[in-house]
Parts: structure tokens; sequence; C-alpha cells
């Protein structure tokens, strides 16, 4: 970052901040992984040139990790020379920390880093995609313990390499190996020791986040596996229900066939609501009052987003289509698409009651959205750093923060 771009930054942002909350949690997408920040009195239209940056950091490695931003510094990896290094910087963008973390996923088309962190009190739980699950001190980076999903647990390693964003509920962390006995595991996240494991149905990890749900007398752990969706008492680890993936035939399936289901589920009034391109696209559930069972209501195959998640904006859903690329509305109630905009496919957040649409093409949308109708406002390419555009936005304090490979960018849509 240069020192004019830095002394405009801390000119903006230095006012001092709040001690972090007590045992809140900051992680992939936002509380509750909704993809809807808390955010207020934000711009409604950009500049043609975009909005003000603000702020570049350099170097971070490859990957396509979002970064996670708490009251007081900014968390994400990247892979560099093969290795996963978690980095710590503040708010400002001055590096505080790295901390190595092993060989990172290099096969394929698609090396970096993968699993967003997640952070709760001077804790942070970050995985690589090779399969090792990492608790680092928040202040100093030391790693407070480790695990091998491979040799502790059996794992299995999926084809592009494990994909999740650690989930905590109290004391547990939760991961899925995918193995056969191992499936599904909850740790003690203090120190690393096994809770609980379900076998699940034997099947590989499905790159998904996770989703926690709370209700009044249970909490349930909702992940999915190659072919199912998955629902755990997360005290037990007990099995409640599943539902399968069954758009592909068994004889059909194999890594890479049907087993993509990176979005976590939304939950809200009783109802459950996945988006998996690359399995029964939009399905909608009811959830029976004490968690245990699950109905299906309606699909909608059109709905069908592999990874860029999907936003619920009073009784509408948002998300980036993949067969007919393309930014979709539909009613979560009734299941019918009410609006569409052409564009690619991309990641898709919001907050102050507008969406913002990240494509794979490089474009950063500032979209308005009303009843189940968009309209595209604004648009900024993203013409800094490296390799796919995957990375979800993120927004904290007014401030829009966009990864792209090596690169992590913050922009200023403050409403001044």
């Amino acid at each position: 970052m240069n020192n004019l771009t830095l002394l405009l930054f801390l000119t903006l942002f230095l006012p001092s901040s709040p001690a972090p909350e007590k045992g809140a949690v900051y992680e992939f997408r936002g509380k509750g992984r909704t993809g809807i920040y808390q955010e207020s009195n934000l711009l409604k239209a950009w500049p043609a040139e975009g909005p003000k940056e603000i702020m570049v950091v350099e170097n971070i490695g490859n990957g396509f990790v979002s970064p996670v931003i708490t009251d007081d510094g900014i968390f994400i990896t990247g892979e560099i020379d093969s290795i996963c290094i978690l980095f710590s910087f503040n708010l400002q963008g001055q590096k505080l920390w790295q901390t190595t973390l092993g060989n990172e996923w290099m096969t394929g088309g698609y090396p970096g880093s993968r699993c967003t962190p997640t952070v709760i009190d001077d804790l942070i739980y970050v995985g690589t995609g090779m399969g090792n699950l990492f608790c680092v001190n928040r202040k100093n980076g030391k790693i407070v313990w480790s695990k091998d999903l491979k040799n502790d647990f059996d794992g299995v390693i999926p084809l592009h390499g494990y994909s999740e964003a650690a989930l905590i509920d109290g004391d547990k962390v939760f991961w899925t190996p995918g193995g056969k006995v191992h499936n599904v595991v909850a740790l003690n996240r203090f120190n690393g020791k096994l809770i609980w494991s379900n076998k699940g149905f034997g099947e590989v990890s499905a790159y998904n986040p996770g989703k926690l749900i709370t209700l009044p007398k249970r909490n349930i752990l909702v992940t999915f596996s190659m072919y199912h969706m998955m629902g755990f008492d997360t005290k037990t680890g007990q099995l409640l229900w599943s539902h399968e993936q069954d758009n592909y035939p068994l004889e059909k399936r194999g890594p890479g066939y049907g087993d993509t289901h990176s979005n976590a589920v939304i939950y809200d009034n009783g109802n459950i609501w996945y988006t998996e391109g690359d399995g029964n696209c939009c399905v909608k559930f009811t959830l029976s009052p004490d968690g245990s069972k699950i109905t299906e209501v309606w699909r909608n195959k059109n709905f069908d987003s592999y990874m860029g998640g999907v936003v619920k904006l009073g009784n509408y859903m948002y998300c980036g289509a993949v067969a007919r690329p393309q930014l979709v509305a539909i009613d979560a109630g009734t299941g019918q698409l009410t609006d569409s905009l052409k564009t690619a496919t991309g990641a898709i957040i919001s907050a102050d009651d507008m969406i913002y649409y990240y494509n794979q093409k490089g474009e950063l949308m500032l979209i308005s959205q009303n009843q189940g109708k968009m309209n595209l406002v604004s648009t900024v390419r993203i013409k800094k750093g490296t390799l796919q555009h995957f990375s979800h936005p993120v927004i904290n304090k007014g401030v829009l923060y966009q990864r792209h490979g090596k690169v992590l960018i913050a922009y200023d849509i403050r409403n001044k």
C-alpha cells in the first residue's frame, strides 16, 4: 500500500475501535452466514469510476478466501510457494503477524487457499485445502492446536480440496472430514479433542461452509456431503434428518459429478432453503418445531447457484445462476422466479437494502431491489489482482472489501 493511500485511510478511519464483544463470532458471509451485513447510510449509487479506493493490501498469496473483519482487525489466508499463510492486519492494512499453516491446495486449475477463518474471542479457527485444521491465537498468531483430517479421522480430500469454514457452537467447532466412520466431527474448540463423530453416509465432504440453526430446545448443524444434506444435533451428534441430492443417478455419481454444494442453507421462521446448483438446485423445507423432521415444500431448478451464496431479503431470495449465467430473484414462499439480470454468475451479499454482486468477469455491481425486482445501479471493474474472481465481498463499517487473488482492495461506500 503506498504512503498516500495509507495516509488517506488513516485519516478516515483512525478513531479507536471498541473492545471486541465477548463471544461474538466473526465468520464467512457475516453473522449467521446470511450474507447480509447490518450496515446503514451507505451510498445508493457510485461515481462513474466506482467508489473511492482507500486501501490496497498486496502480496497476500493466491486464494479465494474472503477476509474476516473484526472490530479491530482483518484475517485472511493465502498460498505462497505452495504453503498456506494466515495473515493478521489492523484496519489500516498494516500487517501485525503472519503464521505458516502448512501445505495448501495446488492440484488442478484452482490453486490457493479456500477455507475462510472463523474468529471468536482470542481464537481463530482455519483450515487448509489439504485437510489441516488449526486453532490459532488471535493476538500473536501462535498455533494452539491442530488436526490432520486425513490421519486423525481417516478423512478423504475432495476433488478440489477442503473448502469449509469452521462453525462454532459454544465449546464445539465442527468440520466434515468425509471419512467412512468420522464423516462429520465436533471437536472441543479449546484443545481439539474429539467430542463426537457421526458416520453420516460415508461420503466425501462437499465444500459446504455449514450452518447453525438455533432452536429453543436444541441446536442443529446443517451441512452437506457429496449427495446428502444432513442435520445433526450439535450436542449429541445424532443425525436428525437428511435429504438426498437425487439429480445424479447412482451409476453416474463420483468426484466432480453432482458433488459441489458450497452454499450454506438459509433458515428463517421455521423454514429451510438450500440452493445447490450441482444438486437439486433450490429446495424449500419446513422444519418441525423440535427440529427433528424436515418436510419438502417445493423445488426450482432455475435458481441454481453453485458457490456464490444466496441472500434472503424479506420474502425474496437472490443468487447468481449458473446454467443461464444471470442474477435471479425468487419468491421464497412460492418458489416462482420473479426477475433476472443478464450478467455472469458470481457471489452476492447485501447491506442497507442494496445488493452487492461480484461476478466472475470481475465486475463489482451495486443493485437496488424491491419485492423481488432488481435494477442495476452502478458497476466497477476489478483490475488489480490475479486468477479467478471467486471471492465473496465483505462490508464492515462502511468499507467494502474485495479480494482478488493476491490483492485485497477496500472501498469507501459511506454516504457522507
